[in-house]
């Protein structure tokens, strides 16, 4: 936006510069321009409205380039306040990390309770899981360890039963 602005100016002072060179534009005759070879003859009517076009021009710039400027400052401004804000919440985090460490360091530290000898403090154990008794011996049955289950044999029942998959066209043995 404020290059835009920036380019708006320039043209309209160019355009003043060509004009206040010309002798032959404050006569009375009409006034020839050659802009890209190509010339153009304005009337004194013309001429007056061109300069309203380029004072309009000129203005226009002027507004873009401060509504450009305006806009970045409004921008710098919020970028430096989060970045203050973020500064002031890791000086927060900071303290109050150090402070947390030195009540760990001043308080006497707890005896570790291991009854079950896995390595984690059973107190946590126990905060963090739900105890589990299904066969009510008041062991926590997620840390029994169990015997192997005696197996159970049970009988083999013939069938004549020609529709199992896998089965048809089989002798009965099983094989």
């Amino acid at each position: 936006m404020i290059v835009l602005g920036l380019l708006l100016i320039i043209l309209a002072g160019a355009a003043v510069v060509a004009v206040s060179w010309d002798e032959a534009a404050t006569a009375t005759t009409p006034a020839s321009f050659t802009v890209f070879d190509q010339t153009i003859q304005l009337s004194q009517l013309e001429f007056f409205f061109a300069g309203a076009v380029t004072g309009a021009l000129f203005l226009l710039g002027l507004a873009v380039m401060f509504s450009g400027m305006r806009r970045s400052a409004t921008h710098r401004r919020k970028l430096r306040s989060s970045r203050m804000e973020a500064r002031d919440r890791v000086a927060r985090l900071e303290e109050e990390k150090r402070e947390l460490e030195r009540k760990l360091e001043t308080s006497p530290a707890a005896p570790v309770v291991d009854r079950d000898r896995d390595g984690v403090d059973d107190r946590v154990q126990t905060t963090a899981r739900p105890q589990v008794d299904h066969d009510h011996d008041g062991v926590d049955d997620r840390g029994e360890t169990t015997a192997p289950h005696p197996r159970v044999e049970v009988p083999r029942q013939h069938s004549t039963d020609q529709l199992v998959a896998g089965r048809h066209g089989r002798p009965e043995d099983g094989r």
